[in-house]
């Protein structure tokens, strides 16, 4: 219980924390605080201060889930196999699936009540643009893998089929693909291994420097071409520091955002209420679905969209998400790598991908946060669209970013078990 108590602790004020030391330290605000979240989550998921499960459990968990629900719980403790810290690791892990889960939930409506709709159906075409380059970009660089390192894979095809679904919609699209196409657990754990290790530090590339590596190639946000004219549109003053949370240590700001809670939390409740009419593997996209939907329509109403105070709490519990997932990481994988080319074929998949789209978003004029955030929004499903907009700066691109995320969410699967089956 103790450890429970502390934990939901430490995930609900080291933000504060980092917070307040990005604001007394130069150096660390310009790391910013979803970037020192990462930092410290991986950290306390690598040290050994947490339980791990025994090789019994993970077998049962086979991949796919992160913990057992109470009664198959129960059923496993039978089992001779079972340890005694595989009870607490499983309630940690129970724990930090919710926190994950609760977070990103309400910090969506959060950060969606202050946004200007109206701008961003100005840039429509250009996100909608990009969405097609990096289902292009994907599809080009499975099939270059394929026929570079299929040849030595177990179950080629079915990885492919996996690997199209888990950068169109994340790990849910994995998992329902795995099952679907009847993969089997040790290349489906396998390939979620190399997922995880390559995903995260081409998540820290896109958090940290690779605006600034794009910004060589491509027109920097902001900037529109049109045919031999190209017209400079300034950045509002509001968005030049986007990761500014004076407002939520101000007094004055307590009842807007009280206010901004009760209305995250209404769309919560509705969003969620949902998950009793829709079959359970859908239940997170239309969750997700109808939570920005419900948001982007509550913008609108004025006394909702004035309440700046909104945006930077809601970035709180972006910190809060990003805090619990890092620290499920286990970066002790990195040292256990045996079949080089699955291995190979992951890490030319999300890297080869990115080239690609980089490289089709120079030909049509894209704008550097546009693409980080369509790569962002396929590679790692939406949850992770606000925080990659921190890291840039620039809120402006989360509707994009949650549109291309969910499209990509809705037909990964379909596309990725299409793939699987003709190859």
């Amino acid at each position: 219980m103790w450890i429970t108590i502390a934990l939901i602790l430490f995930y609900l004020l080291m933000p504060v924390l980092l917070i307040y030391l990005c604001k007394i330290s130069n150096t660390l605000n310009r790391i910013g605080a979803v970037v020192l979240a990462y930092a410290v989550g991986l950290v306390l998921g690598n040290i050994g201060l947490l339980p791990t499960a025994s090789d019994a459990l993970v077998q049962v968990l086979g991949g796919t889930r992160t913990f057992l629900p109470e009664i198959e719980l129960q059923e496993f403790m039978k089992n001779p196999e079972f340890s005694g810290s595989d009870q607490t690791y499983n309630q940690i892990a129970q724990l930090q699936e919710s926190i994950m889960n609760y977070s990103i939930l309400i910090a969506l409506p959060l950060m969606l009540f202050s946004l200007h709709l109206k701008k961003w159906l100005r840039n429509a075409k250009s996100t909608l643009l990009s969405l097609v380059l990096a289902m292009v970009s994907l599809l080009v660089a499975i099939f270059i893998g394929y026929y570079l390192f299929a040849h030595n894979i177990t179950e080629s095809a079915k990885v492919t089929g996996m690997l199209i679904g888990v950068y169109t919609g994340g790990t849910p699209n994995l998992a329902a693909i795995g099952r679907a196409l009847n993969v089997s657990p040790d290349i489906f754990i396998l390939t979620h291994t190399y997922d995880l290790i390559i995903g995260s530090v081409a998540l820290l590339f896109l958090m940290t420097i690779a605006q600034r590596v794009f910004n060589i190639f491509l027109p920097r946000s902001g900037v529109i071409r049109k045919a031999e004219n190209v017209m400079q549109v300034e950045i509002e003053e509001e968005d030049s520091h986007l990761e500014n949370y004076d407002g939520l240590f101000q007094r004055k700001n307590l009842p807007d955002m009280g206010k901004s809670l009760f209305y995250a939390l209404i769309v919560f409740a509705v969003g969620g209420s949902t998950i009793f009419f829709v079959p359970k593997e859908d239940q997170v996209l239309v969750i997700i679905l109808i939570i920005t939907t419900l948001g982007l329509l509550a913008s609108l109403l004025k006394p909702v969209n004035k309440l700046k105070i909104s945006f930077p709490l809601g970035m709180y519990f972006i910190i809060v998400f990003c805090l619990a997932l890092s620290s499920m990481a286990n970066l002790r994988e990195m040292f256990q790598i045996e079949f080089l080319e699955l291995f190979l074929y992951v890490l030319w998949v999300v890297f080869g991908s990115m080239f690609i789209h980089v490289g089709l978003a120079r030909i049509f004029k894209v704008d550097t946060d546009t693409t980080i955030i369509a790569i962002t929004a396929l590679t790692y499903s939406p949850p992770f669209v606000p925080a990659v907009a921190l890291a840039l700066k620039n809120k402006d691109v989360i509707i994009g970013g949650l549109t291309i995320g969910i499209l990509g969410f809705a037909f990964g699967s379909y596309l990725g078990i299409f793939i699987g089956k003709i190859l």
